[in-house]
């Protein structure tokens, strides 16, 4: 009897799009040897070129996590199930937030909080222990547009909100605290707006800035709980070390497509998200969702998950999520709960740390390196495309995007090949000449550009910008996404 083994969305393209594959295999590592030998694009997303399995895909057998175990040796049964689940960021305790005198509650205040205060778990100390709480949000987009709203809206006495963006059109399908009219609007002024109509009550701090290893310590230290909203992995692995060195619980969320991903880490001798992924995978081998996609409810969902645990940790109720790893299936509505165990061995949180100060997080992630490797791609102008299109060059335009994103819009005379699909569909370019590579925004194609240059293509050139800047300064009748 095989093995089922459950592949998350972002390895799906490597599997034919299943996200259920059959599989024999008597240990792990046989089980993943003939998952690789099956798809083999799989492999270099699974294991380093040394053929090591890497640090940032984690592997449960049965919603048991084996990483404490020797992983390629751990023996399988017949009808085991194995979860691969790569990186896209307990008990009741006492509350984290420390005492601080509020007073009482006024007449408005009751009524507000009526539901709260008849709740044996809340009542009437629960919610001071609200009021006088301090949560940071790092981000007012998808993730932080329902944390935000959801702690207001409960009492917590002060909400920080980190963030340096503007509101597009692109955020109103699951930004909630923004609206129509705020398009163009900073993010911060838009959400606080919003925040204190929900609740005049609670104050609202907004601090207009990216987050840095510089700035990160001094913003974090009046805050209770920092709730993780990011959609990076270097802030994330950023706000991970702060929290762990202030001593200050992160409450950890992710979105991608359809899935979702709920923890929380950094408490008192719980796990921290590098317990969970001690590297980042390298820059560009996990999608953001820009290129993704995201269903506009899943951070609704996810968002409220972190509120949830946020205010069970500021009240001390419940079971947190620490030790315990949430993911959300919004295709099937299925939650699945891995467990996840400190590692002593972690550089941040272990019994022998080694970080002890923040680091330059944009290098621990490679994106320095990645940013100078996009760099060495030749590229060419719109504006240089658009005098080749009208002088009759003879150029070939390669769209690398996925369909749904052709569907949108696409330059003229564009042909599309998908990213992923590229290394196995390399003989359709076979005699093409002057190839010019596109996709949203120039980040995709500079990899085809390489892999093109790589298979022979010496003339193989990226778009710098992609479509986006076609958009903006050729065409603005395309609709822009």
């Amino acid at each position: 009897m095989p093995n089922k083994v459950l592949i998350p969305t972002p390895l799906r393209p490597y599997t034919g799009k299943h996200d259920v594959v059959e599989v024999d295999g008597t240990t792990v590592g046989e089980l993943l040897a003939n998952l690789t030998g099956q798809y083999g694009d799989l492999r270099k997303h699974l294991y380093t070129d040394e053929g090591r399995l890497r640090s940032f895909v984690n592997v449960y057998v049965n919603d048991d996590d084996i990483r404490y175990l020797d992983r390629e040796h751990t023996a399988l049964k017949p009808g085991d199930t194995v979860s691969i689940v790569p990186s896209v960021a307990g008990g009741a305790g006492p509350a984290v937030a420390e005492s601080r005198s509020v007073g009482t509650l006024s007449h408005e205040e009751v009524q507000r909080y009526s539901r709260h205060l008849i709740m044996p778990e809340v009542g009437m100390d629960g919610q001071l222990k609200l009021k006088s709480s301090r949560v940071l949000c790092i981000g007012a987009g998808g993730l932080g547009s329902p944390v935000a709203m959801y702690l207001a809206a409960a009492g917590v006495g002060k909400l920080g909100i980190v963030d340096f963006d503007i509101v597009d059109y692109s955020n109103l399908q699951r930004q909630i605290v923004h609206g129509t009219p705020d398009v163009g609007r900073s993010k911060l002024a838009s959400a606080k707006d919003r925040l204190q109509a929900i609740n005049p009550e609670v104050q609202v701090e907004t601090f207009e800035t990216a987050l840095s290893s510089q700035n990160a310590l001094e913003l974090f230290e009046p805050y209770d709980i920092i709730v993780d909203g990011t959609d990076n992995f270097p802030t994330r692995y950023l706000v991970n070390d702060a929290c762990v060195l202030l001593g200050k619980p992160n409450a950890y969320g992710s979105i991608f497509r359809f899935e979702g991903q709920a923890s929380v880490f950094a408490t008192k001798d719980g796990p921290c998200y590098r317990c969970l992924y001690p590297e980042p995978p390298p820059p560009g081998l996990v999608p953001s969702c820009a290129e993704g996609g995201v269903l506009g409810v899943l951070p609704g969902i996810i968002g409220t998950i972190q509120a949830t645990e946020t205010l069970k940790l500021l009240i001390g109720a419940g079971e947190p999520l620490v030790g315990r790893f949430l993911i959300f299936d919004a295709l099937r509505m299925r939650f699945r709960e891995l467990k996840l165990r400190r590692d002593p061995e972690c550089p941040v949180c272990g019994d022998h740390p080694t970080v002890r100060e923040l680091i330059d997080y944009e290098q621990f992630c490679g994106v320095t390196a990645a940013s100078a490797l996009s760099a060495e791609v030749e590229e060419t102008t719109v504006e240089d495309l658009k005098r080749r299109f009208e002088a009759g060059d003879d150029l070939f335009l390669l769209d690398v995007r996925e369909p749904q994103e052709y569907q949108i819009c696409a330059i003229p005379r564009s042909t599309l090949i998908p990213l992923g699909d590229l290394p196995a569909r390399l003989a359709e370019l076979e005699g093409r000449r002057n190839i010019v590579v596109s996709c949203k925004s120039g980040v995709r194609s500079a990899k085809a550009v390489k892999l093109l240059r790589e298979a022979g293509f010496g003339d193989a050139v990226n778009l710098q910008g992609g479509i986006l800047a076609w958009i903006d300064r050729i065409d603005p009748s395309l609709a822009k996404y």
